[in-house]
C-alpha cells in the first residue's frame, strides 16, 4: 500500500488489513428537488433546525440532512419534525453539539461537545481531565484494563464542554454526560454526584475530579 505525506514523498507499507472511512453522500439525484426549489449543498439538502428546508411541506431528516450522520440523531430529528408538522408546543430545535458520537469497535469510542482543541479554538479558559481504565476495579474485574475518559470544562463557568472515552462500554457510559450537557450539569455538581461502586462509570466521576486534581483512586 502507497501513502503519500504532506511533503510530497511516498511510503510502502505492507499491512494485513486496511480501513477505509470514506464517508457518505445524499441520495439526491432525479427526485425533483431542483426543481421544487430545495437547496443542496455536497449531496446534502439544506435545513435549518427544525428540518425545514425552506419550501413550505417539506422536510428532511437523517443523513440526507447532513451530517452527524447518526441513527439516534436521525430518530431525533423524526420526532422533531412530527411534533413541529403537529404544531406540539415547546419543542427543542436540533443542536447537534450534543449529538453523541459512538463508535462499535474494539476499544469502543465515544464522545460528546467540544474537543480539547477545539475548546481551546474557542478562546475559552479550560480545564481537563484524564481518568485511565487501569485505575477502575470493574475495569480490571472484567478483563478490559485498557482505556481513558477525558473531561473538557469551561474553567470561568465550569460548563461542561465535552467528554470523549476509549475502553469497554463507554457507548453506553456516554450518555451520562450527555444529559450533564443537556440539563447544564456544572463541574461542580458532577463532582458531587455520588457513582455507585463497583461499577465503570465510577471512571466518569473520576474524570470530573482530574480536572481539579482531585482524583480519589490514582
Amino acid at each position: 500500500m502507497g501513502t503519500r505525506a504532506k511533503d510530497g514523498k511516498t511510503e510502502t507499507l505492507t499491512v494485513d488489513r486496511v480501513i477505509l472511512a470514506m464517508g457518505i453522500v445524499g441520495n439526491v439525484e432525479n427526485i425533483g428537488l431542483e426543481q421544487a426549489g430545495v437547496k443542496v449543498d455536497r449531496t446534502h439538502v439544506v435545513v435549518n433546525e427544525w428540518g425545514e428546508t425552506g419550501v413550505p411541506g417539506l422536510w428532511a431528516i437523517g443523513d440526507l440532512a447532513g451530517p452527524p450522520w447518526l441513527a439516534h440523531k436521525a430518530m431525533h430529528e423524526g420526532v422533531i419534525v412530527a411534533e413541529r408538522i403537529k404544531g406540539v408546543k415547546g419543542v427543542h430545535p436540533l443542536d447537534t453539539s450534543k449529538v453523541p458520537g459512538c463508535t462499535y469497535c474494539w476499544p469502543q469510542v465515544a464522545s460528546v461537545g467540544m474537543t480539547e482543541a477545539k475548546a481551546k479554538a474557542s478562546g475559552r479558559k479550560i480545564k481537563v481531565g484524564k481518568f485511565p481504565f487501569i485505575g477502575n476495579g470493574k475495569a480490571i474485574a472484567l478483563g478490559e484494563p485498557e482505556g481513558l475518559i477525558k473531561t473538557v470544562f469551561d474553567a470561568a463557568t465550569g460548563e461542561l464542554l465535552g467528554a470523549h472515552m476509549v475502553g469497554a462500554e463507554v457507548t453506553e457510559l456516554i450518555q451520562g454526560y450527555v444529559i450533564a450537557q443537556n440539563l447544564e450539569t456544572t463541574e461542580d455538581s458532577l463532582s458531587s454526584t455520588i457513582f455507585p461502586h463497583p461499577t465503570l462509570s465510577e471512571m466518569m466521576h473520576e474524570a470530573v475530579l482530574a480536572a481539579d486534581n482531585k482524583t480519589l483512586h490514582m
